[in-house]
């Protein structure tokens, strides 16, 4: 699942970017933008569970919420929610399947002195054995005004 938190923070933060390019660009004041998006269905063949490390199926059914805001100076914030529901059905059915809920959070903050992107992951889910799925992660990247990291951490937990 953690293929899954990869893959919607790279094309929520392209969007970010993207947006937060055309408004600094311009020269103007701040300017603010908010997305949400609704029953969102997606459906990833050869996902891995990031607890047991078995391939599989997963489907997820979410809505999320965006919002940013960019100073002409280049200054930036964003953050981003996604909330929902998952299953996950193992390619190998000795393994078992998962039906749960996910949510993730993250945040970018930069100004012309350092930057901080920040995020959560979380996933409870029911397995058809009745075994229980409890995936924690939290990460932190922090930059200076030169761009040379000066914080970074992913930590991860599985339960």
């Amino acid at each position: 699942m953690r293929t899954l938190k990869l893959a919607v923070l790279v094309s929520a933060i392209g969007v970010l970017l993207a947006l937060a390019g055309s408004a600094s660009a311009g020269g103007i004041g701040a300017q603010t933008f908010m997305q949400i998006d609704k029953n969102v269905v997606e459906v990833d063949p050869g996902n891995q569970n990031p607890c047991s490390g078995a391939v599989g199926l997963l489907t997820l059914t979410y809505n999320d919420v965006f919002h940013g805001t960019t100073l002409a100076n280049g200054t930036s914030w964003f953050t981003g929610t996604i909330t929902g529901t998952l299953s996950f059905v193992p390619d190998d059915p000795s393994n078992p399947s998962y039906a749960g809920h996910f949510s993730q959070w993250f945040g970018d903050d930069n100004n012309l002195q350092n930057g901080v992107e920040n995020g959560t992951f979380n996933v409870t889910a029911l397995g058809s054995d009745g075994s229980h799925l409890l995936y924690h992660e939290n990460d932190q990247a922090a930059t200076n005004a030169n761009g040379v990291v000066t914080v970074t951490f992913d930590h991860a937990f599985c339960g």
